[in-house]
């Protein structure tokens, strides 16, 4: 589904994503983890076009994506989310998930002003927006402000945006950083129910290991900018480059 192959980024000096090869295949729950200042989200940001790499090939679903532009990698079907939830603020929930359906009629100038051509395609991804609510247990703010709502609460709504688009696999930048260790359980079953009953592909970069390694079928580290580690999780403590540049010293 996602292929990086010597996936590098340069800022000055700094190699950030160092000539990297990961593979996420379709259907699988990937983690990304490594030290702050590893690459992890650079790496993300290059994939998801946010920024052009400096060499290397990036591949998804077949398709060289290499340094298309974010709105271009969106309409490919790969989407992410980012570690602070970027809302519109201005907006209630409820339409903050309706801003992400893809070909809406109403945007058109040409058409907007003539309800008719497009009110019936608007009822109807007003149903599925409320059903994404419903699903991610968050009716009940469905029609407050953005703002309102709490840290786990927004990224909740940042997925169900990002699930409006129908993806093919989801980038997820630390789902449970400040979330409390229940909802943000919450939010891995979830993303554990996506996966087995719409098929989207997962690769989450996260911090919380303890909860990371109960979900994921695979994990990726980095460090300095370079992947150290590619496999299951249960053997990850056991890996000696692991353990140096990012776990610490075992007791």
């Amino acid at each position: 589904m996602l292929k990086a192959v010597g996936l590098a980024k340069y800022f000055g000096g700094i190699r950030a994503v160092d000539h990297v090869d990961i593979e996420v295949d379709k259907g699988e729950i990937v983690g990304l983890i490594g030290p702050n200042g590893s690459g992890k989200t650079t790496f993300i940001n290059v994939v998801a076009g946010v920024y052009k790499p400096d060499d290397g090939k990036v591949y998804f679903d077949g398709d060289d994506i290499t340094g298309l532009d974010p709105w271009d990698v969106y309409r490919k079907g790969l989407v992410r989310s980012f570690q602070v939830p970027r809302l519109f603020k201005g907006m209630l929930v409820f339409e903050n998930v309706m801003v992400a359906h893809r070909a809406q009629k109403g945007e058109n100038p040409l058409l907007a002003p003539f309800r008719g051509l497009w009110g019936k395609q608007e009822e109807d991804l007003a149903q599925i927006s409320l059903g994404l609510l419903e699903e991610a247990q968050l009716s009940h703010v469905r029609l407050n402000w953005a703002t309102e709502l709490s840290g786990g609460q927004m990224k909740l709504v940042e997925m169900s945006r990002a699930l409006a688009s129908e993806p093919k696999m989801l980038l997820l930048d630390e789902p449970a950083a400040g979330v409390a260790p229940k909802l943000a359980r919450s939010i891995f079953d979830y993303i554990v129910r996506l996966n087995r009953e719409r098929g989207i592909t997962f690769l989450i970069v996260e911090h919380r290991l303890d909860i990371l390694f109960d979900y994921v079928e695979r994990v990726l580290v980095m460090s300095n900018g370079k992947l150290i580690y590619d496999g299951n999780p249960k053997d990850v403590y056991e890996d000696e480059k692991v353990i140096e540049a990012y776990l610490g010293e075992r007791a």
